[in-house]
């Protein structure tokens, strides 16, 4: 199935004891319409406030549902900030995290004095000037095979390698929003709103576009690289080999 939801409300992807998640409410709806355990497994997590428009899952089912008789029950149960966009049946050896080749993330800027009332928590809103070009030229920097630990907000977490590849990191402009377009193989924890957060200071001056190479070869996470918002945030697909 693939997912998208308004994360706002809820205290991230994955099912937590004393939390409600994305995960949770979807495998209680069903628990509705179904008679197995009702577990759904996803391309990866996303944390608390953090949007999907192309979240990828796999499950198994005990009823013989029709996909679109499934999308329709399910969505019937859902809340409407949480939807199932498309489902189709999967080989059973598919594995929706373990078979992904690539992800694709979108952050979005309200680059204006006044964020329109129905992007509130929709958008990271920050109204002083942003400077896409050199937004862009940094970004230039980043794209290839990397070490990105100066790129990820590790804390309590071990991870053994932080080498990534990141195939495109783009920065677009229309009207007052700014859009960070990252792709990637996969990517560490809160990479891409480091990412974003780094850019934004480019953006606004506080840090040169080459410096990009610079923070990237430390290879240590400092106060150069602050964690963007993550109401700006956006799953937005992810690949698979056809």
């Amino acid at each position: 199935m693939t997912v998208a939801y308004d994360g706002r409300n809820y205290a991230g992807w994955q099912r937590q004891r004393n939390a409600t998640t994305v995960q949770s409410v979807i495998e209680d709806a069903l628990r509705k319409i179904d008679s197995g355990p009702a577990r759904i497994f996803a391309s990866g997590r996303t944390d608390a406030g953090v949007h999907a428009m192309g979240q990828v899952v796999h499950l198994d089912l005990e009823r013989d549902f029709d996909p679109a008789t499934l999308l329709r029950a399910l969505n019937a149960m859902l809340p409407p900030e949480i939807r199932i966009m498309k489902t189709a049946t999967a080989e059973s050896r598919f594995d929706a995290r373990k078979h992904a080749v690539s992800k694709e993330y979108r952050y979005f800027i309200w680059n204006d004095e006044v964020l329109p009332p129905h992007l509130h928590a929709l958008r990271t809103h920050l109204p002083g000037a942003l400077d896409e070009t050199r937004m862009q030229t940094a970004a230039s920097c980043l794209v290839g095979r990397h070490d990105f630990a100066s790129f990820t907000a590790n804390v309590n977490r071990t991870t053994s390698d932080t080498t990534r590849l990141l195939s495109r990191l783009d920065v677009r402009k229309r009207g007052h929003e700014l859009t960070v377009i990252a792709v990637g193989e996969g990517f560490l924890y809160k990479m891409v709103r480091s990412l974003a957060g780094f850019l934004i200071k480019v953006g606004k001056g506080a840090e040169s576009p080459s410096s990009a190479r610079e923070v990237l070869a430390s290879r240590q996470r400092t106060a150069r690289v602050p964690t963007a918002p993550p109401e700006g945030l956006y799953l937005w697909k992810v690949g698979y080999l056809p």
